[in-house]
């Protein structure tokens, strides 16, 4: 879908603009995630929502979904987010901890009870439910947009609860995608470790299909050269787009439309910024 946005033009008019009404007041919004590790990604997507979320909701388990036991990363950092301290429901959830199991099964498993946080959250009927994975950041403006305009279809990961809604689903929930409505940035980690972490205990870990995909070299390398962790060719393409994509990302030096949080605190965040490839640990 097309998607309008300036900074000087009113909210009515960029409803309008999307074929979409301008409510009279704008929607809650609940910011719904499981978290593993990924403390720097969870501290710049809840910067850039800070404005327009209602309740954060944050479930965690001992357990990666590969049954791999691990810290409460986020009760260890919680400190860190002392900035969202009274709009926070936090839950934690122990692991069943099946090895051999299909890691979807505990990831399901986890996401059921993410729904009951949600409830305990107080989420309604008409509230706007984002449910995405931690490194999936909407921008903000796009979330002032979806509150503001009646009219929305579900996108992507993102949608306004319907009536009488007692499960809550963690996957694209139509074919509307709005352009350039946020960053999807899923190794985006400080040190080689924190990737290898997470090639072993997410729900993918079937694409770790030779135990050299985890050596620290091999994955700074492939940071470096913009290539796949796993080898893999470009999902959901047509064969014409899929050969026009084959071989490393080309570089790019333009760190124009980032997350504002990051720009602003750059030197923190060096590492995610353009011409600054080698990891701390490599």
């Amino acid at each position: 879908m097309p998607h309008y946005y300036n900074t000087n033009v009113t909210m009515a008019s960029l409803c309008n603009l999307h074929g979409w009404k301008l409510r009279d007041y704008p929607r809650r919004v609940y910011d719904a995630v499981l978290f593993s590790n990924e403390v720097d990604m969870l501290t710049i997507r809840w910067k850039e929502l800070y404005p327009y979320i209602t309740q954060f909701v944050l479930l965690e388990s001992n357990s990666t979904f590969t049954s791999i036991p691990k810290t409460l990363n986020f009760a260890i950092n919680r400190e860190k987010f002392e900035f969202i301290k009274s709009r926070l429901t936090y839950g934690t959830i122990g692991g069943r901890f099946k090895n051999g199991e299909n890691p979807f099964i505990e990831e399901a498993y986890q996401r059921v009870a993410l729904d009951h946080l949600l409830r305990i959250a107080g989420i309604e009927d008409d509230d706007l439910l984002i449910m995405s994975d931690v490194d999936e950041i909407p921008s903000a403006h796009t979330i002032d947009l979806l509150r503001w305009c009646d009219g929305p279809p579900p996108i992507g990961f993102c949608s306004s609860v319907p009536k009488g809604t007692t499960r809550y689903v963690h996957y694209r929930q139509s074919d509307y995608l709005l352009a350039d409505s946020g960053w999807h940035c899923s190794f985006c980690f400080r040190t080689i470790s924190d990737f290898v972490f997470k090639m072993k205990a997410y729900s993918h870990t079937d694409r770790v299909r030779f135990s050299h995909y985890l050596d620290p070299k091999r994955i700074q390398k492939v940071i470096c050269n913009g290539a796949d962790l796993y080898d893999m060719l470009p999902e959901e393409y047509t064969f014409r787009e899929l050969i026009g994509k084959m071989g490393p990302i080309p570089h790019s030096y333009s760190a124009v439309h980032l997350p504002s949080y990051l720009l602003k605190n750059a030197d923190k965040y060096r590492y995610l910024l353009p011409g600054n490839c080698i990891r701390e640990d490599s």
